[in-house]
């Protein structure tokens, strides 16, 4: 239960004054739904200000606050601009501009000869100054109103004004709290108090009070893992050992990598032990996990118990189940699919094979472990795109068996060792580092969106020749506010260059239709697949030698490198064409040529943390992104350590979760929503 005195924090976004029905829709896009996001909701910069007496003290291009006095209305003719004219104590005019239907506002807000206070940005037009748009226009008596402003992110609906009003409100609700930071690690950092931080984190660019704030974010991360970590240790599995008649019948194409032998010792050693296994499995695109998980699911088999892989999508689910049923085939290993659409006797059915063990294996979404699901005893859960699912739902997926299960955990996406603490810091890591025998290269070239023609006549001889293609697109459908390349209109222009060959599948779709359009393109009844990001893991075309990513320099690196591994996976040489727009920053211009480079996917993890500096990690809110939303990647990699050492320190000297300092930590794993350590430690 939530310490009484955080709940003012998490009272709903609509208890402040001004927030009705018409806000919250743009306010949730923005993850604001309660008083805390608000307090929380940071300011990307500050605009700075300097206030002046008349405009000869000022520079063009400078932001300023002046007090003007409107002199004159000027239209313009048709859908020009609305200026009016004003001057300073000095006498010199300057316009203020205002373009579509402002006038009647500017009016109003702009009596002639009534002096207001202006601030905005200082400009010139021909020979006149002008401020295009005043920031701000305020009566004379007002004062003068802000001379460092914070601007922040918004969604469309808001305002600046808006959210900074909002967020005000909330700061009020915020009272001291005590204090969980190690006494002389506050004192040697310089760091202010908790509400204090907060309040001047929104006030200006004040370094510490934003590090104090992404510091206790990372503290209450590593605390709430090291908590899951020794609640594992202490809890009772079954230990499995199998004597390896079922993996022995194992007909592999290929001989296992060094990596993958060494990844199924550490597995083997963890399901020997009585304290549940918590490993995650790291791979790159075409590595081989999954033949190291079937190990693990076999030897579970073996050991007379049964295992379990949960994906996040059903068309990863329906490719996991294929890929298993065919390596598993010899073994005779009964393994069955379960999806939220198998209704009727054929889901009875399953469930009936599930509870009396005759279903030794099963492969599905989030429906295998619904309250309706029984299993005989299920000893090992495998865990893929372990991303998608936060530490919370780890721990409640691993509650169907007699006794705690053991996990493996598995991901497609290279993350960062500096990262990897930071995400999975409750595990222990295993790495593939190496490439199966026979792993094809992709010839991987960045094409200027103006060769879009080039492009198409190359993907109709690609098609003609036999082969498949897929063309990846940054979203579904255009909008008013995005000239980013739709799925959908792409899919209409390539169905008329090609006809029934051209296939849609992107995430809006139905289940029925995203299956349909999936098996029409693995059969090859559809040669060119033109798709969203929903294709960038699992899915498993061999025949299909050609990618084609369209504004490429929209996607993160490691999603790239996702979507590249789509091709390659079979015996023929396959392509990837990186089309790009003709406006690249310099970092864009790096990051693709890295992606021309290697394809080694922990580099371009490494290099693209470096290339991003205190940005996204990789890209917008894609997979592989950071659990944080306060501490940038800079401040990451910085205070991490420190986090991870504080923690260590609490709960190795002083007392854990009791004490002084151990009641302030609970109020912190609560604040940021962390308390599954609470829980755990209560044993609930």
């Amino acid at each position: 239960m939530r310490p009484e005195r955080l709940n003012p924090l998490f009272a709903a976004a609509d208890s402040l004054k001004g927030v009705g029905p018409n806000l919250s829709r743009p306010l949730e896009r923005l993850g604001l739904s309660r008083i805390r996001d608000f307090a929380y909701h940071l300011p990307d910069r500050f605009v700075q200000r300097r206030a002046v007496s008349d405009l000869d003290e000022a520079s063009v291009g400078e932001n300023i606050v002046i007090s003007l006095t409107p002199l004159e209305y000027r239209s313009s003719a048709g859908r020009g601009p609305f200026r009016v004219l004003a001057s300073d104590a000095a006498g010199n005019v300057c316009a203020l501009t205002y373009f579509g239907r402002n006038a009647g506002w500017a009016r109003k807000q702009l009596p002639l000869g009534e002096k207001r206070w202006i601030a905005g940005r200082l400009d010139q037009f021909g020979q006149m100054l002008q401020i295009v748009h005043p920031d701000h226009v305020e009566p004379a008596g007002a004062g003068l109103g802000q001379l460092c402003e914070p601007v922040y992110p918004l969604s469309d609906g808001l305002t600046q004004g808006r959210i900074a009003a909002l967020v005000q409100q909330a700061l009020g609700h915020a009272e001291d709290l005590p204090e969980w930071i190690e006494p002389t690690l506050l004192e040697r950092e310089g760091w202010p108090k908790w509400r204090e931080a907060l309040i001047e984190a929104h006030r200006g660019e004040h370094a510490a009070a934003r590090d104090r704030l992404a510091y206790d974010e990372l503290l209450a991360n590593s605390l709430a893992l090291m908590l899951v970590r020794g609640a594992n240790r202490a809890k009772v599995g079954t230990p499995l050992t199998g004597d390896g008649h079922l993996r022995t019948k194992l007909h592999l194409p290929f001989a296992l990598t060094g990596a993958q032998r060494r990844a199924i010792a550490e597995i083997e050693g963890d399901m020997a032990q009585s304290a549940p296994m918590l490993r995650l499995l790291q791979g790159d695109v075409g590595s081989g996990k999954t033949v190291v998980a079937l190990e693990a699911m076999l030897l579970a088999v073996e050991a007379g118990t049964q295992a379990a892989l949960l994906a996040p999508t059903e068309i990863l689910a329906r490719q996991h189940f294929e890929t298993l049923r065919r390596m598993a085939a010899p073994t005779g290993t009964t393994i069955a699919l379960l999806t939220g659409r198998d209704k009727g006797r054929a889901r009875e059915s399953i469930l009936m094979g599930l509870m009396d063990g005759s279903i030794q294996m099963v492969v599905g979404t989030h429906a295998i472990f619904q309250d309706t699901v029984n299993y005989r005893n299920l000893a090992l859960v495998v865990i893929d795109e372990q991303h998608r699912f936060g530490v919370g739902q780890r721990l409640m997926l691993t509650q169907k068996g007699k006794r705690t299960p053991h996990c493996l955990a598995m991901t497609a996406t290279p993350i960062p060792r500096t990262l990897t603490l930071a995400q999975y810091g409750e595990m222990d890591v295993s790495r593939l580092d190496e490439m199966p025998p026979g792993r094809q290269p992709i010839d991987t070239r960045v094409v200027a969106i103006e060769r879009m023609d080039d492009v198409i006549g190359a993907l109709g001889r690609h098609i003609e020749s036999g082969h498949r293609a897929y063309w990846v697109c940054p979203m579904v459908r255009e909008n008013e506010v995005d000239d980013l390349a739709a799925a959908e209109a792409r899919f209409e222009a390539l169905r008329v260059r090609f006809g029934a060959a051209v296939e849609l599948l992107h995430g809006q779709m139905k289940p029925e239709a995203k299956d349909a359009a999936m098996e029409r393109f693995v059969r090859g009844e559809a040669q060119l697949l033109v798709a969203t990001t929903v294709i960038e893991v699992g899915v498993d075309v061999p025949e299909a030698t050609l990618m084609v990513i369209e504004q490429a320099e929209r996607f993160g690196l490691a999603q790239l490198h996702q979507l590249r591994g789509r091709v390659g996976r079979g015996e023929d040489n396959s392509t990837c064409l990186l089309l790009r727009s003709d406006m690249l920053s310099e970092t864009a211009r790096r990051r693709l040529a890295l992606m021309r480079e290697t394809q080694d996917g922990f580099r371009i993890a490494e290099e693209d943390l470096e290339l991003r500096g205190g940005g996204e990690l990789l890209g917008t809110r894609q997979s592989g992104d950071t659990p944080f939303r306060v501490a940038s990647l800079e401040q990451i990699q910085r205070l991490l350590p420190l986090a991870h050492d504080d923690a260590r320190l609490l709960m190795e000297r002083d007392g854990g979760l009791t004490g002084e300092r151990g009641e302030a930590a609970r109020l912190l794993l609560y604040l940021f929503e962390r308390d599954y350590g609470v829980q755990l430690l209560r044993g609930g």
